[in-house]
């Protein structure tokens, strides 16, 4: 069993900059690929990033060049930098992982965190 706690969201201007982190319990954290999902009022659920190991990485195309994944597992923790945020980014922001490969869809994903709220201001 893994539980994800998300933290690091919160109120920015359009143009700023946030990082969340996800803590992972578990000792098998450097095993799972880490994905970040958001979902803004009205809207499903959709792919943001994932990451396996520390070099494989996807990005969702709305914030490629945006938005960068990481991960450290000495902390198991992910990290998930935004920079140049717009309004269009706000969402409440969830972390995932599940064993295999990365997957843009929430359905593989067994664990998630009670998500963080990202808000832009215009």
């Amino acid at each position: 069993q893994v539980q994800l706690v998300e933290s690091g969201g919160g109120l920015v201007q359009a143009g700023g900059s946030l990082r969340l982190s996800c803590a992972a319990s578990g000792r098998t954290f450097s095993s799972y690929t880490m994905g970040w999902f958001r979902q803004a009022p009205g809207k499903e659920r959709e792919f943001v990033a994932a990451i396996r190991g520390h070099t494989s990485t996807y990005y969702a195309d709305s914030v490629k060049g945006r938005f960068t994944i990481s991960r450290d597992n000495a902390k198991n923790t992910v990290y998930l930098q935004m920079n140049s945020l717009n309004p269009e980014d706000t969402a409440v922001y969830y972390c995932a992982a599940r064993w295999g490969t990365i997957e843009v869809v929430t359905p593989p994903y067994n664990y998630w965190g009670q998500g963080t709220q990202v808000t832009v201001s215009s």
